[in-house]
């Protein structure tokens, strides 16, 4: 089953995720949601649905608890399960394969470029090319060198294997990367959630003295 945006809204909401994660998921979504819609406006087969979905759920084992078992498994492969788990293995592919990691092996990367749908590759696309808002990809893996120093030359063989995923997404959908943009719907599906939360929630007992 593929979470409608209420629900996708609803699965990340229960997580309680902080502001910084809520900015970056919301902006790999909407980044993915304009991609997705270029590329079924020129007729090519897409999953709409699935793949703002994804994107917005991504990083969803980053808000649970590090016993949690499926942390096991990896930053990716973990939200993946714990989606499955949940009902949702049609987002498993595509929230597994976001992860930087997945573009530092090559051979890693090779057997998931060989297999990869169109709706995974616009979520890790989308993810190269949004941190706490819209951005170069460039300015992306600058962030990660200097996060991440000792890792500059697997980095830098991992932005050229970024490169052509881009050249790929963006052909497809008819865009250059510097026309790509965020189709806003995060912002008001929360909004809308937490309404709607807010009226369901049961009502706070006063004490009398």
């Amino acid at each position: 089953m593929i979470p409608s945006r209420a629900e996708a809204a609803d699965i990340l909401l229960d997580l309680d995720p902080p502001e910084w994660l809520l900015a970056h998921v919301s902006a790999v979504a909407e980044v993915a949601a304009f991609l997705a819609a270029r590329c079924a406006a020129r007729g090519v087969p897409v999953d709409r649905g699935l793949v703002e979905a994804a994107a917005l759920l991504h990083d969803v084992d980053k808000l649970l608890p590090p016993d949690d078992p499926v942390q096991e498994l990896g930053h990716g492969a973990a939200g993946a399960r714990w989606l499955s788990q949940r009902g949702y293995p049609e987002l498993a592919r595509a929230v597994a394969a976001h992860p930087i990691t997945r573009l530092l092996d090559a051979d890693r990367y090779g057997r998931w470029n060989g297999v990869a749908t169109r709706e995974e590759r616009i979520v890790a696309y989308a993810d190269k090319r949004a941190g706490q808002r819209l951005e170069a990809m460039s300015a992306r893996f600058a962030g990660w060198v200097a996060r991440y120093p000792e890792h500059r030359e697997s980095l830098t063989r991992a932005r050229a294997r970024a490169e052509r995923l881009e050249r790929e997404v963006c052909e497809t959908a008819g865009v250059s990367p510097l026309a790509v943009r965020r189709l806003r719907w995060v912002g008001p599906t929360l909004e809308v959630a937490r309404r709607r939360r807010a009226r369901a929630a049961p009502p706070v007992a006063t004490v009398r003295s």
